[in-house]
């Protein structure tokens, strides 16, 4: 069964570009120029993958963007945004879209993006599917469980609601615990790809990850516990399993 992409774009010329190219992929394509209706078709079907221009009429993408995340937290989403809207791109991130390409794109990077998404989506796919021992299935750290096979992560008794990215983030993560990556590692081990200029991915998942695992912390009284993911500046981030208690 081939993927299925849905486009939301109004221009219509990189539209269709955009369309051609996945097509010669052997991908099924779904086009939509507007907001309202990008969020009924995403919400009705179930797309391998959304690409999504930030600027459009009406409702925008970044609408279209946190509308989707509040029901389908595993929907791969790419967003695509001008060279000159970097806040646009940081506030998408920060929304829970995957990734982000800035206009103008080459077809060929486009499609290495697209290749890295898709492929993720199907080892969440594969796992689920996978009957896997329990032993082999969750990784474990103080009071974090993480369950690879049903991409289920409960910490201090209380299940998170995780992206497909940020699952994916922090199980590479806790698999090496104390082990400093670099952005540009991350970007590679986790999103697929290697390409500078795109450190803002790596930067909003980890905020965003961080932000979902203080559950619970209040109830701990103890604000000098180490916290689990932790920057080391000048080099990057580590996953630190003091900080689970």
């Amino acid at each position: 069964m081939s993927d299925s992409i849905l486009i939301v774009e109004d221009d219509q010329d990189i539209a269709e570009l955009i369309k051609v190219h996945m097509t010669d992929l052997g991908m099924q394509v779904t086009l939509c120029d507007n907001g309202e209706d990008a969020i009924v078709q995403a919400l009705a079907n179930d797309f391998s993958l959304l690409i999504l221009d930030i600027t459009l009429p009406g409702c925008s993408g970044l609408d279209v963007c946190r509308k989707v995340r509040e029901v389908k937290q595993a929907q791969a989403i790419l967003m695509l945004t001008s060279r000159t809207s970097e806040i646009d791109r940081v506030v998408g991130l920060e929304l829970g879209a995957d990734d982000y390409m800035t206009k103008p794109f080459s077809v060929r990077e486009l499609q290495a993006r697209v290749h890295a998404l898709l492929r993720r989506v199907h080892l969440l796919q594969e796992s689920q599917l996978k009957d896997s021992s329990a032993e082999n299935s969750s990784i474990c750290h103080g009071q974090l469980m993480i369950n690879q096979r049903t991409h289920e992560v409960i910490l201090r008794k209380q299940s998170l609601e995780l992206t497909s990215t940020e699952f994916d983030l922090l199980r590479f993560m806790a698999q090496h615990p104390n082990q400093v990556f670099s952005r540009a590692q991350l970007l590679d081990k986790v999103w697929g790809y290697q390409h500078s200029g795109y450190e803002h991915t790596v930067n909003s998942h980890i905020n965003r990850l961080r932000n979902k695992l203080v559950v619970g912390q209040e109830e701990l009284c103890d604000s000098s516990l180490p916290g689990i993911i932790q920057t080391v500046f000048g080099v990057g981030y580590k996953f630190s399993p003091e900080g689970v208690i």
